[in-house]
């Protein structure tokens, strides 16, 4: 291997930023190409009124080691904020708070018996080690057997659906266990309480900081410059954008699956229908910026088939509002949809009338001149669904194109889409890549 060789990383998001890092670091010389005008991609910065923050809500565990790592790296770690949270949970017209052994005791909706197997459940889970034999058992079954019917109607379904939109019917038990795993696993190392925290400046100021991390490795970084297709031609790849075709010796491809089969050309028949099998969540999401808060709890699950979107989320409960929000609230109001979900048709203005009207239902102390701005972020393809059997069905990370490697946030496997585990996969599969380099 010489330093001459020659790499395309496609997508500019946590995975490929990481991925360019890694391989900048280990002599190679890196071209990084990103579709939009801003690196970041799901955990891109936006402005909403006069407020620049995360278009997507995003927070970092006490337990995220490799996010908190790669913060060090960049020289954040120390501007990282903490603080605890609460949680509520809204049935029929009510907010019941969730957040201690006893809100727990009282939480109406459920009896005793039910509570005791709803926290067995939870304790057996974040004691799973493995998840891989979960992939096996319908979410739906695992939970029913473990915490009961009337628990799981009343308190998982709502959940799922909060999170997977209908995909839930579709989904294996590994899903949840992960995000158990994940939520306990401060008291797993020994701690009383998770602590949630975030980058003062937010994701805005972790991406500027990693373009410029990248530069001072070489790397090229070219935004504005969607992939039109990339095919191998005398040992070599070309990839081709709106300003034309260049060759590289390696590109690992990002993007979702979807993508990546439309662009990539000379893919087996298996290889295609893998990528185009996996099975999507999208998201339709509101940044909401208020003049007042709302209950200060930082999520709230909803059980309640009226409201349109499936949780609310007050990211000024956790971010200082002073320092960080001009001294406004910055609500989100997700709805998870299907990937080809008729609401991604909708208009702005029909989705704002909507998710406005169940807001001010919600919180009668709320006014519409509370609302300051308003904005809607859509994504078809935020996270790939962990069905039956999911880890046998991915597709290959090194393709059957010489020099062609797909690797995207499908192939996080016993774990959840979060930004520490997009960092992880970025740092364990970069020997596979370095492995199957051809060492020019």
């Amino acid at each position: 291997m010489t330093s001459a060789e020659s790499w395309c990383v496609i997508g500019g998001g946590v995975l490929g930023l990481t991925l360019a890092a890694r391989l900048a670091g280990s002599g190679r010389d890196v071209t990084l190409l990103e579709a939009s005008d801003r690196l970041g991609g799901l955990a891109d910065a936006w402005q909403v009124g006069e407020i620049t923050w995360d278009r997507h809500y995003h927070v970092t565990l006490l337990s995220d080691v490799h996010l908190r790592n790669l913060l060090t790296e960049l020289g954040l770690h120390d501007d990282l904020q903490w603080g605890t949270t609460r949680t509520d949970f809204y049935t029929n017209g009510r907010f019941d708070p969730l957040n201690n052994a006893i809100d727990y005791l009282k939480f109406p909706p459920l009896g005793l018996i039910d509570k005791v197997r709803l926290a067995g459940t939870i304790l057996y889970a974040s004691r799973i080690e493995d998840g891989r034999p979960l992939e096996k058992v319908p979410i739906a079954d695992w939970l029913t057997k473990l915490s009961g019917r009337r628990t799981y109607e009343v308190i998982w379904r709502p959940l799922l659906r909060a999170k997977l939109g209908e995909n839930y019917r579709q989904a294996s038990a590994a899903f949840i266990w992960a995000i158990i795993r994940r939520l306990y696993a401060a008291r797993r190392s020994g701690m009383k309480t998770e602590m949630f925290g975030y980058i003062d400046g937010g994701y805005d100021r972790v991406f500027k900081r990693f373009a410029q991390v990248l530069g001072e490795r070489g790397v090229n970084v070219r935004t504005s410059s969607p992939v039109r297709r990339i095919a191998a031609k005398d040992g070599r790849l070309v990839v081709e954008t709106a300003l034309g075709p260049q060759e590289f010796d390696r590109v690992v491809v990002t993007t979702a699956a979807p993508l990546a089969a439309r662009i990539c050309e000379g893919l087996s028949d298996d290889e295609k229908a893998r990528l185009n099998g996996i099975l999507y969540q999208g998201i339709i999401c509101a940044s909401v910026v208020l003049k007042r808060p709302l209950h200060q709890a930082y999520i709230t699950y909803i059980a309640d088939d009226t409201v349109p979107y499936t949780a609310v989320i007050e990211m000024s409960a956790l971010v200082d509002r002073d320092k960080q929000l001009g001294g406004n609230t910055l609500v989100y109001l997700p709805r998870y949809v299907k990937s080809d979900d008729p609401m991604f048709e909708a208009s702005d203005a029909d989705i704002q009338t909507s998710f406005q009207a169940a807001l001010l239902r919600m919180y009668p102390e709320l006014k519409p001149d509370d609302i300051v701005a308003f904005k809607i972020s859509r994504v078809r393809q935020v996270l790939a669904v962990s069905t039956l059997n999911y880890t046998d069905r991915l597709p290959p990370k090194m393709t059957s194109v010489p020099g062609l490697s797909i690797v995207n946030s499908a192939h996080i496997v016993n774990g959840t889409l979060n930004v520490n585990e997009t960092v992880k996969l970025a740092q364990d599969v970069l020997p596979q890549l370095l492995a199957a380099s051809p060492g020019r």
